[in-house]
């Protein structure tokens, strides 16, 4: 497997062992804060947002551009952050699920369009592919996984 297609790979990966960690919670559960003020509804949201965010990078970096986004445009990712989840605000977990579905789709293959030059070593699809993508739904996994078994849901 080359590079693109091992990278490419892992989001859905990735992706499968997130989607297992909210598997079977309902809307109350879902509802409940378990990350400082963020409920899983919110942490889903942010990942939607950051997904549909990386999309026109994705698209610069396939075009050859040299940056993705302008430097220093993300420094502050926790006010990315909470606009993303500001903007969902009342949104049913049923449809942040479905958001959730459909931009890992539209991320997934806006980083398919990229040539695969830029997945080797540090390539520039590689990191911002890895960090929107596997390493974050991981991260997230994990911390949901817990929560759910420390309250036994």
């Amino acid at each position: 497997m080359d590079d693109k297609a091992a990278v490419l790979h892992d989001a859905d990966v990735a992706f499968t062992e997130l989607r297992q960690s909210i598997a079977g919670l309902g809307d109350e559960p879902m509802s409940r804060v378990m990350l400082g003020t963020w409920d899983t509804r919110d942490i889903l949201i942010h990942i939607s947002g950051w997904h549909r965010e990386m999309i026109p990078a994705l698209d610069r970096i396939a075009r050859g551009e040299s940056e993705p986004y302008p430097a220093g445009t993300y420094d502050d990712y926790d006010t990315w952050n909470a606009r993303f989840v500001a903007a969902k605000v009342g949104v049913k977990p049923a449809d942040v699920v479905a958001e959730l579905e459909m931009s890992h789709r539209d991320f997934v293959a806006a980083a398919a369009a990229v040539p695969p030059q830029y997945f080797g070593g540090d390539g520039a699809a590689r990191g911002l592919i890895d960090g929107v993508g596997p390493a974050h739904y991981r991260e997230h996994a994990t911390q949901i996984r817990t929560w759910r078994d420390s309250i036994g849901v």
